[in-house]
């Protein structure tokens, strides 16, 4: 992965922007890290990613027996109103 400084970013914006197409990009602020610059491709392909782990645990724990979005709003539903 690339590591360029706050300045350099701002003063080769354009390269930036090149060479994130290529891999991510470090940006340091005085030395430490504070953002990572990729392009549109990678970051699709990670939320997919992401997306595909969430929906493997939800059906893990529904397997397992937790209800689901329904029965969950039911079951707030009652004890808000179990509270009233």
């Amino acid at each position: 992965m690339k590591t360029l400084s706050a300045r350099d970013a701002k003063n080769s914006f354009g390269v930036l922007l090149d060479t994130a197409q290529r891999e991510p990009v470090t940006i340091e602020k005085k030395g430490r890290p504070v953002a990572v610059l990729l392009s549109i491709a990678e970051y699709e392909r990670l939320e997919t990613l992401e997306d595909a782990y969430w929906s493997a645990r939800a059906g893990a724990a529904e397997a397992e027996g937790y209800v689901g979005p329904d029965a969950s709003e039911q079951l707030l539903r009652e004890l808000l109103d179990a509270k009233d």
